[in-house]
């Protein structure tokens, strides 16, 4: 392999960008389109794979299951060698889901359920274990929070990920500030993750600058790590082998396209990746959702009225100006938010297709459609609420305690010290 003092070691996205060009990064989503952001050209500039039809049709194939409707309406449009995961299942051998989630915030708006949603589809549908990580040590650094206060939100967070449905004997939830204290073995995978990875490297795929503290040069070896099974030697038994697959949003990726450069010189391999689309602010698909801003989402602790209030108020409308025009010209989906968001939600295909047909006719009215989607969003909000209400601080304790999970693995002789 070539010398690592090199930037182009790392599969790095096509560096052509202009600046009409949509801004993608782990902390800037911008799009000067309405219609958002330009997922192909995105493939491309990042050099991942489409999800196609024949991915879709194997999957389904290897699991006996109907793909999910997040996979089905390409809200999940992107992956990296989930064609090899599939192998591995074909061939009997193990993988394992890591996802994770930034606790910047006391209350998660529907954008953070999205991985979520579809983590606990691929948990149950494959019967794997799931790792997710709380990156408070990530939030301290790039925000104005004390880190005792990341933390909290940490564990404020892990409520609402519960609340989800997954499954304790299945899933390790673990915060970076506890749980890198707590384990060596993850504190050792930083490590050579950290000598692996060049400055000129990081700086080439972050942008980081000289006036960056030297926190976030290190971050994201840690966020690297748990792509590696070694990290969590009380769940894998101390094996190194054991493939990993993580469902993300697609700023997430430099990240992981800095770890499946790092992974061969770790002698592991490297994660595999599904990659989502943004979910649009309320005021359209221009950036990304704001959990500073109120206005731009709903949250998870809003009420009915906050609901039917924030669509009615703020949904960006893709219908005529009048009742006339929209009658006379149609609706226009592709910027829609109300539809945009039933694209996400709404788990049934016909109606959903009957939307489309009427509101692109101009038959169905933008009011009648922000009707069905407040429905279907106090009745998805509303549920969550109620299973979160149940989650006590001690269940919380539980499913972030290292431990062994319900899965059996043999011990790796070829452990790298």
């Amino acid at each position: 392999m070539a010398s690592t003092d090199q930037v182009p070691d790392i599969e790095q996205p096509d560096q052509k960008a202009t600046e009409e060009e949509d801004e993608v990064t782990p902390w800037t989503v911008s799009s000067k389109s309405e219609k958002g952001i330009n997922y192909d050209k995105l493939i491309d500039r990042f050099g991942s794979s489409k999800i196609d039809d024949a991915l879709l049709k194997r999957i389904e194939k290897v699991t006996g299951k109907p793909v999910h409707h997040l996979l089905r309406r390409g809200i999940f449009f992107s992956h990296r060698e989930m064609d090899l995961i599939l192998t591995t299942v074909e061939q009997g051998k193990p993988f394992y889901l890591y996802t994770g989630r930034g606790p910047s915030s006391e209350a998660m708006h529907l954008g953070h359920l999205i991985p979520f949603i579809f983590t606990k589809w691929l948990q149950d549908t494959f019967d794997v274990p799931l790792v997710i990580q709380m990156t408070d040590d990530e939030k301290f650094l790039w925000k104005d929070l004390t880190i005792d206060e990341a933390n909290r939100l940490a564990h404020e967070n892990a409520k609402d990920i519960i609340a989800c449905g997954f499954d304790i004997e299945k899933t390790f939830i673990f915060s970076d500030v506890e749980y890198i204290s707590s384990c060596p073995d993850f504190y050792k995978y930083m490590c050579r993750i950290q000598k692996g990875v060049t400055f000129n490297q990081v700086k080439g795929i972050f942008g980081f600058t000289e006036s960056d503290c030297i926190g976030k040069i290190s971050f994201p070896a840690i966020q690297a790590a748990p792509s590696f099974s070694g990290a969590f030697p009380m769940i894998f038994n101390k094996k190194q082998d054991i493939q990993c697959l993580i469902p993300c949003a697609i700023d997430q990726d430099p990240y992981f396209r800095m770890t499946r450069d790092v992974a061969p010189k770790l002698g592991c391999k490297k994660p595999a990746l599904l990659h989502s689309t943004f979910f649009p602010a309320l005021q359209g698909a221009q950036s990304k959702m704001s959990a500073s801003d109120p206005t731009s989402s709903i949250f998870l602790t809003d009420t009915d009225k906050q609901i039917k209030d924030k669509i009615n108020k703020y949904a960006y409308s893709g219908g005529g100006s009048t009742v006339e025009e929209h009658k006379e010209k149609g609706g226009d989906c592709s910027v829609d938010v109300a539809f945009q968001y039933m694209k996400f939600f709404s788990e049934d295909d016909e109606r959903l297709a009957q939307i489309e047909k009427d509101y692109t006719s101009g038959e169905l009215l933008t009011g009648y459609l922000k009707k069905e989607l407040i429905g279907v969003l106090q009745k998805l909000v509303g549920e969550h609420r109620e299973r979160r209400a149940k989650v006590t601080d001690e269940l919380v304790r539980e499913f972030m305690t290292p431990r062994k999970l319900k899965f059996d693995y043999g011990t790796d002789q070829q452990a790298k010290k």
